[in-house]
């Protein structure tokens, strides 16, 4: 059987909303935020909501409880299970973090069904502040890709991730197969490191859509796009069987 990997981007993809602006909205932060959003990088920013929070007395059992209560549509939660059942191996690449999507994940029975996920890492620090770091450490040289944020290039995750899975394969004869789901600007790169018997699965009519369809040269992978819960769950089982079929 072809070993398939599932990437899945987290916001507006694996769930519907954004995890980021749930927390902001739900926490009572939107005017602050609104206030600095264009003087930070976006990953700063949301770092620098985490202590608001904080000073306002707001704990980290507090944002828990908040992420809690953030929805993933049934048909979603389906589908990554029935994935893992038929022997894929999901991962997720988001320029969220950690934190956020780990307590959701939890909260909905799904963080066991991912092997991987590669985001923005969290921890605490000494006054008991969430933080939130970026992918690509400061202290490291910056990425050269003019595609992404400087915080994470997901198309260096998706070349790591290509690596590790071709080198654990057991069976060299058989390619790993790529199936790739995203919505945003930040999925094109990634989108790019697909080969042509790969798939990529945009979210119809959101960034990564509009910039396949203007730059349909530099695509190699199949594209199959989705708008809707019930769209992603069933086009994304259908390629599972498809594969397994090929193979």
């Amino acid at each position: 059987m072809a070993k398939i990997v599932i990437v899945f981007d987290f916001d507006r993809t694996l769930i519907d909303g954004d995890s980021d602006n749930w927390v902001v909205t739900e926490m009572g932060l939107a005017e602050i935020f609104h206030q600095l959003r264009f003087t930070l990088p976006w990953n700063r920013l949301m770092d620098r909501m985490m202590m608001e929070l904080h000073s306002q007395g707001r704990s980290i059992e507090d944002i828990e409880a908040c992420l809690k209560k953030m929805p993933i549509d049934s048909q979603v939660i389906e589908a990554i299970k029935s994935a893992k059942s038929l022997g894929c191996d999901l991962k997720i690449v988001s320029d969220a973090n950690q934190f956020f999507i780990e307590k959701i994940l939890e909260q909905h029975d799904l963080l066991d069904c991912f092997s991987e996920i590669y985001t923005n890492p969290t921890s605490v620090d000494e006054n008991g502040n969430l933080r939130i770091l970026p992918y690509h450490s400061d202290a490291l040289a910056p990425h050269s890709c003019n595609l992404c944020p400087t915080n994470l290039c997901k198309g260096i995750v998706m070349d790591h991730i290509r690596s590790s899975s071709s080198s654990s394969s057991s069976n060299d004869q058989i390619p790993t197969r790529f199936i790739y789901l995203g919505d945003g600007g930040g999925d094109f790169c990634p989108t790019m490191k697909l080969r042509e018997c790969d798939f990529v699965m945009p979210r119809t009519n959101y960034p990564l859509w509009k910039k396949i369809s203007d730059n349909s040269s530099l695509i190699n992978a199949d594209v199959k796009e989705w708008g809707n819960a019930e769209e992603l769950q069933r086009i994304l089982l259908q390629l599972v069987n498809t594969i397994t079929k090929e193979e």
